[in-house]
């Protein structure tokens, strides 16, 4: 299997080999920036057992916050598909969008004029230093995907999304969809 090099908007799929990392145990992060510097993404199949009501009581609102990855997880990130009426929102790529005006979100949420098939929110993300990326691909910690399902990802729902993605890679991948999550489990 041949996988792509990484750059905004291309989906991390945690390798079976990373078993017994908390943070990125069947993790599929959406890479959000990518240069030099580093790089910034979200995880987007570990939802927290909080919603966003939990955080913003004003918001009388049950959308899902994820577990967005290891860095700054006292602080709520989120990623879009709505910049028209978000103002000040970043692409990272196929529609996709985060941050922006967070103020109006607020007010968008209150009036419910947006939903959760066009916004998830999260607790931290994932960060890599410069170099750090590549090293963890160099060992085979990620498989670089393109992200197909371009911004309806956001409201994609991500139950069995890892197994999903072993299942498409086929071969020895297929082997991994059905194993335990923890090892010592089976």
């Amino acid at each position: 299997m041949t996988t792509l090099k990484p750059e905004k908007g291309v989906l991390l799929v945690a390798e079976p080999s990373i078993i017994g990392d908390v943070s990125f145990n069947r993790s599929i992060v959406l890479l959000a920036e990518y240069n030099e510097d580093g790089s910034v993404g979200f995880i987007l199949n570990k939802p927290l057992e909080y919603t966003l009501k939990d955080f913003i009581p004003e918001i009388d609102n049950e959308i899902p916050v994820y577990n967005g990855g290891p860095v700054e997880q006292d602080n709520l990130y989120f990623i879009h598909r709505v910049p028209d009426i978000i103002p000040n929102s970043i692409e990272i790529s196929n529609g996709i969008y985060w941050g922006g005006d967070f103020t109006a979100i607020l007010d968008l949420l209150k009036e419910n004029k947006i939903t959760e098939d066009e916004i998830r929110f999260f607790l931290g993300y994932s960060g890599w230093d410069s170099e750090q990326l590549e090293q963890e691909l160099e060992v085979n910690s990620w498989v670089v995907t393109p992200n197909t399902y371009k911004n309806n990802i956001i409201g994609k729902q991500i139950e069995n999304f890892w197994k999903e993605k072993m299942l498409e890679f086929g071969g020895d991948y297929v082997l991994w969809s059905n194993a335990p999550e923890n090892p010592s489990f089976n």
